[in-house]
């Protein structure tokens, strides 16, 4: 019998289960690689730097950091519904459309996936933070402008919290980036935490 037991509580911790009420509320983070730690120790990423501010500032919030490498707002769309229905968070963060623009997405797909997100995320009865993304240059005007005017767009009209450009700061800095020229190094991970802080701070303290 307590074999038995055994064996269904270790497939029971298996899956995501809904959080009671009392427990802490979740700060969703719906990323690609730039929140998932990516070419570093989870330890030195802006997501656990911004765990520890929230706990410095007195913020009783769990952070589920689902972040995944080369990951798209389609495969974000696809992965939220679920996250909705077992965390119930009340933040979301979407950090999502990089991959879609470097892949050459119609920005018309980007921005349905993206809408559907804040939606679902809204509906839900979370409080949305969009991170915008820019591309590099080379990409043409027309399909810069398209891309990078999705993030702004939405979050005018579903009145969701916004970072014009996550990467302020790091992009252009000496030292921010990794040998790749793409991804955050450990020393720009502070700044990407003060880019979403900046904005998300003052909705915690309403």
């Amino acid at each position: 019998m307590r074999l038995i037991l055994s064996l269904l509580l270790s497939v029971v911790g298996l899956f995501p289960c809904t959080l009671p009420a009392s427990e802490s509320p979740v700060l969703l983070i719906l990323g690609d690689s730039l929140s998932a730690g990516y070419g570093m120790n989870r330890e030195d990423s802006w997501v656990h730097l911004l765990d520890l501010r929230l706990k410095e500032q007195g913020h009783n919030y769990r952070i589920l950091n689902s972040s995944i490498s080369g990951d798209t707002t389609q495969g974000g769309l696809s992965r939220l519904p679920r996250l909705l229905d077992s965390y119930q968070p009340s933040f979301v963060i979407i950090e999502l459309g990089g991959n879609d623009g470097l892949r050459g997405i119609n920005p018309d797909v980007t921005r349905r996936n993206m809408t559907r997100m804040v939606q679902l995320s809204q509906d839900a009865g979370a409080k949305v933070l969009l991170a915008g993304i820019k591309l590099p240059p080379n990409y043409g005007e027309v399909y810069l402008q398209r891309f990078e005017s999705l993030y702004a767009d939405i979050a005018a009209e579903y009145d969701t919290l916004l970072v014009p450009f996550f990467m302020e700061g790091v992009v252009f800095e000496e030292g921010m980036l990794q040998a790749d020229g793409i991804h955050p190094s450990e020393k720009g991970q502070p700044v990407l935490l003060e880019n979403v802080w900046s904005v998300l701070a003052p909705e915690l303290n309403r």
